[in-house]
């Protein structure tokens, strides 16, 4: 979009980070830092963001690998308990 740059506005970058779009929001607030560099409202929210962006991949994967884990146990019990129904209506 070569007019992209006029819709770079702080409720914009709000939306963006509402919807997870953190590297979109940095972008924008970056943007409007440098056209108004003394807004330290805005330096603070690009912090917050620049933080979402470091910090929640590595906590969502260490909270995931646990889930899946027992999900696959579950998973193969299940199975098992399947087959060993079947079996049992076979005797």
């Amino acid at each position: 979009m070569p007019n992209e740059v006029e819709f770079y506005t702080e409720t914009m970058a709000k939306i963006y980070v509402d919807q997870g779009y953190f590297e979109k929001a940095a972008e924008i607030y970056r943007h409007l830092l440098e056209t108004e560099p003394n807004r330290t409202e805005l330096s603070e929210a690009l912090a917050q963001v620049e933080g979402k962006i470091a910090s929640p991949r590595d906590k969502h994967l260490k909270d995931t690998v646990p889930l899946l884990a027992e999900w696959i146990d579950l998973l193969l019990t299940y199975r098992n308990i399947k087959k060993l129904k079947q079996l049992k209506e076979k005797i």
